[in-house]
């Protein structure tokens, strides 16, 4: 996928140079020549640029481009004139990120299509990770139920999932497995980035080093991560 995000601060930075990890193509655009210099040979574009200038922005490559994420994180008015100009532009997605409470009824109002809260969804995140052993990552699927990045527990490397028995004894699925794999970028530089495996099946082999994506209710998620 194509993606533009505009403002390469801490969140914008993370996620243009996680989401060219992953494989996708990304435009990184800002106003400051520390952060295009910085990030230049991890994201795949970075462009000095004000995106509130309705002339600059005409010049990007917005119609082949997937996702449009504006991530300006302070400039209120800035962020809402970039949102406003790249929802002219009838851009294919737009995601903007909310300041605050007066910021987000701006923006809901110019009709984006997504609305993120970084900070309050980071903490969150955070919090629930900090309560299980060894997760990377995990994503809500309701209030009780999770779905979580895990390093493979020692008692299962080497087993099939049949032989796990994970979903018998504990009510947990194995959604997929991860593997960390080295990859050249457009310069050359290599960087680990994820393999997903895929749909598996009962013979699948777990490997040392593969990460785990397991869905299930917390409390059992919690008792199977606390028992290595």
């Amino acid at each position: 996928m194509k993606y533009i995000i505009v403002s390469l601060g801490n969140f914008g930075a993370y996620l243009a140079t996680r989401l060219t990890n992953l494989g996708h193509e990304v435009i990184g655009i800002d106003t400051r020549e520390s952060k295009i210099e910085l990030l230049k040979d991890s994201i795949t574009h970075v462009i000095m640029m004000d995106a509130s200038d309705a002339q600059a922005l005409k010049t990007l490559p917005y119609k082949d481009v997937d996702v449009v994420i504006v991530a300006i994180g302070e400039d209120f008015g800035a962020s809402i004139m970039v949102t406003a100009l790249f929802k002219q532009l009838k851009v294919k997605r737009l995601i903007s990120r909310s300041i605050n409470k007066v910021h987000e009824t701006v923006i809901n109002a110019i009709g984006v299509d997504e609305i993120i809260h970084p900070e309050e969804d980071s903490a969150e995140r955070m919090a629930k990770k900090l309560q299980m052993k060894d997760v990377l990552d995990s994503l809500d699927v309701s209030e009780d139920y999770n779905i979580i990045e895990v390093k493979t527990p020692a008692r299962y490397v080497g087993l099939t999932i049949a032989e796990t028995e994970i979903r018998q004894n504990y009510n947990i699925n194995i959604l997929t497995i991860i593997k960390m794999e080295e990859k050249a970028n457009i310069f050359g530089n290599k960087t680990l980035v994820k393999k997903v495996q895929g749909v598996l099946t009962a013979n699948t082999k777990i490997e040392e080093g593969d990460i785990l994506l397991l869905f299930g209710h917390i409390k059992d998620l919690r008792t199977v991560l606390s028992m290595d």
